[in-house]
């Protein structure tokens, strides 16, 4: 595991920017499609380029080999869990909150990289740093005008599926000797096994026509937050480690708010500020952290 470049840095700020244009999408799909249809057609449109992927440089897919628990595992924890319960979430709530409260996962992130990996061991700077950036979204959670008793529950669904990506990014680290694309191939497989009878069960969504707006917002969340994105997670993970990645938790919130503002005119708080400035101080002290880090 390396220490972080300047390449690394530009990949993990094209991942934030990538995730959190996510968001607004989701909001848009949610103008059509219900959250199991969303989960399943982002599964399903991400796989597609992964796959031809795959088969372009000729690597072999192991979603059901020996350790297809693992992929299964962490296809539900790491995408179907996540996809749907943000996507509930985000139909009762602004897209842009839903960005700030990603940024959580930093903190459950420096947890279970302290207690289950070797190399991801926080400090008190990092850990200052990160409480920091949660006391921000506490913060928020004080904003009447964007959380009220209508929606309260769906923010913390929203706050739960940010839990599922840490867990399954320290579930990834398992089998992180394995090609990238396999992997991200072989979870997405079992997201689709999954998600498919439980969306026929369901929500049987053909039995509706989609507004033009929210079937191109699935497709776009499919290839681009999905299948690109994931595969770039992965090679982030595997050479920088869980915690550095999560550090793209930091820039969702910055991205998701700005874009949230352009593309649908969601409102911007007073709160929602603060809440983006004590994420940005956040920032400064988990990357001051690191930077001591390299130098001793």
């Amino acid at each position: 595991m390396r220490q972080p470049k300047l390449i690394d840095y530009i990949l993990l700020t094209t991942l934030s920017l990538i995730w959190a244009s996510a968001f607004f999408n989701i909001k848009i799909a949610t103008y059509s499609f219900g959250p199991v249809t969303i989960a399943f057609l982002r599964v399903f449109f991400g796989a597609i380029p992964v796959l031809l992927l795959c088969y372009y440089k000729n690597i072999k897919i192991e979603a059901f080999s020996k350790d297809w628990h693992w992929f299964a595992m962490i296809g539900f924890i790491n995408l179907v869990a996540p996809f749907f319960l943000i996507a509930y979430g985000v139909k009762s709530v602004q897209s842009n909150l839903a960005a700030i409260l990603m940024s959580t996962t930093p903190l459950s992130s420096t947890v279970l990289g302290h207690f289950f990996t070797k190399n991801e061991k926080f400090n008190l700077i990092k850990t200052f740093g990160i409480l920091i950036g949660f006391s921000g979204i506490v913060f928020l959670f004080s904003d009447n005008i964007l959380i009220d008793e209508n929606n309260f529950t769906s923010a913390l669904l929203i706050l739960l599926g940010s839990t599922c990506y840490v867990v399954g990014g320290v579930l990834t680290l398992k089998i992180s000797k394995k090609k990238n694309e396999n992997v991200t191939g072989s979870i997405l497989i079992w997201a689709i096994i999954i998600l498919l009878p439980l969306m026929s069960f369901i929500e049987q969504p053909w039995q509706t026509i989609p507004r033009t707006d929210s079937l191109i917002s699935v497709i776009y969340l499919g290839i681009v937050p999905t299948g690109v994105a994931w595969l770039l997670r992965f090679r982030i993970l595997k050479n920088n480690g869980l915690i550095f990645q999560s550090q793209v938790s930091y820039l969702i919130p910055i991205f998701g708010t700005i874009l949230g503002y352009v593309f649908l005119k969601e409102l911007i708080t007073v709160k929602v500020l603060i809440s983006l400035i004590a994420v940005c101080i956040g920032i400064y002290f988990v990357k001051r952290a690191d930077n001591k880090k390299i130098t001793q």
